[in-house]
């Protein structure tokens, strides 16, 4: 075992102790991170959010120029309570090659690879940077990248190229659908279960709601681009969870549907809005306020994440196939912070180790034959600084 795989896998333990889950405060991790990049000698930013609890971190080797490359990961971790984990899952076992916990794959084992190879990117950034990117909220709707986007947005001297990594089994997916995330929310009328018309039943309009969208996935798959690369071919959409009400005799005075929709083509998102928004208009609304005037659905938009397009000229496609040596590139069905980086004019590609598979599951793992594989990538990587 090298000396930067053991270093990394002894870093990994320490980043999956701290439980970042979305919910929860990032800052630990993020300050422990910057400490330790920092006395590499990378310049550091932190970039919090509106609470102060949660922090992007940005750090950078080399001339303050553009042209950089950009590694990026996501700290948060989705939930592991109420889980079957065979082990806690925020402390990282080691077994059978594999190294198991909340995050292992998704993502911390990369972004224990960069901060571990980044003494030896950063020695070699002396014409063109390298930047590190760790942020926040991924999980929930990309919050974090966006707000490091739309940063980056501003500066002339931004990166060129972006790394995401992913779990991709250190494939190179230079293309994934969008992700749009909403939560439909319906206010009604209360009152006893013994006379439903006297009230507005905010349930049952969102059980409404939820079957003018099934309708729709049919459309959606008749809208299927021709040749289309993407498994499923067509833009999905999903009901994530109907609930509301209080009680078996009580008229429902609330409730919200959480859905989202994965484009594969910007006009499908279009159409799946102008269909809801026409049906809530002329049908469920005048029906909910014939009763209650005041009553009302209302859709709070979660995240937009832009999809990642593939493109003809992609530097970071090359430099990851030189790297790899790979001859081929994917497209995934899973969302990921690219689209935000290729849409302020960057270069991307997902590539990471691990696989998906294991993301979002009880005994989440990491296989160690990934990580040195990501490893001897971002060591070759100093030749393109």
């Amino acid at each position: 075992m090298t000396d930067h795989l053991t270093d990394t896998i002894t870093l990994l333990d320490e980043l999956i102790a701290y439980p970042t889950v979305s919910a929860d405060s990032n800052l630990g991790m993020i300050a422990s991170l910057a400490n330790r990049l920092e006395d590499h000698g990378a310049q550091i930013e932190l970039q919090s959010d509106a609470t102060g609890q949660k922090a992007n971190l940005f750090a950078t080797f080399g001339p303050e120029r553009p042209g950089g490359i950009l590694l990026s990961g996501h700290s948060d971790v989705v939930p592991a309570a109420g889980d079957d984990w065979t082990d806690d899952p925020f402390k990282m076992v080691q077994r059978d090659g594999r190294l198991y916990g909340r995050g292992t794959c998704d993502m911390k084992g990369f972004i224990a690879a960069a901060t571990t190879m980044a003494p030896v990117l950063g020695a070699a950034a002396r014409n063109r940077p390298i930047h590190l990117a760790f942020t926040y909220d991924e999980e929930v709707g990309c919050m974090g990248g966006q707000a490091l986007a739309a940063l980056l947005a501003t500066r002339e001297a931004k990166p060129a190229v972006a790394i995401i990594g992913e779990p991709t089994e250190m494939r190179i997916i230079e293309g994934h659908k969008g992700c749009n995330e909403y939560t439909t929310h319906f206010s009604g009328l209360a009152g006893h279960g013994s006379d439903p018309a006297q009230g507005v039943n905010a349930v049952e309009y969102a059980v409404r709601y939820v079957s003018r969208l099934l309708e729709l996935r049919h459309d959606l798959i008749a809208r299927a681009p021709a040749q289309g690369r993407f498994t499923p071919s067509w833009t999905t959409l999903n009901v994530g969870s109907v609930y509301g009400g209080v009680a078996h005799n009580v008229i429902a005075d609330h409730a919200q549907v959480q859905w989202e929709i994965r484009p594969v083509q910007n006009s499908d998102a279009d159409f799946v809005h102008d269909a809801m928004t026409r049906h809530v208009e002329d049908v469920l609304l005048p029906a909910m306020r014939s009763v209650a005037s005041d009553a009302a659905i209302v859709t709070e938009t979660i995240g937009e994440i832009a999809g990642l397009t593939p493109t003809n000229a992609n530097e970071a496609r090359d430099i990851i196939m030189e790297l790899t040596g790979a001859n081929a590139c994917d497209l995934v069905a899973f969302g990921t912070e690219a689209g935000l980086f290729q849409k302020i004019g960057m270069d991307v590609v997902v590539c990471g180790p691990g696989s998906i598979e294991q993301a979002h599951k009880p005994d989440e793992y990491l296989e160690i034959a990934q990580l040195a594989r990501c490893l001897d990538m971002l060591e070759g990587m100093g030749a393109k600084l």
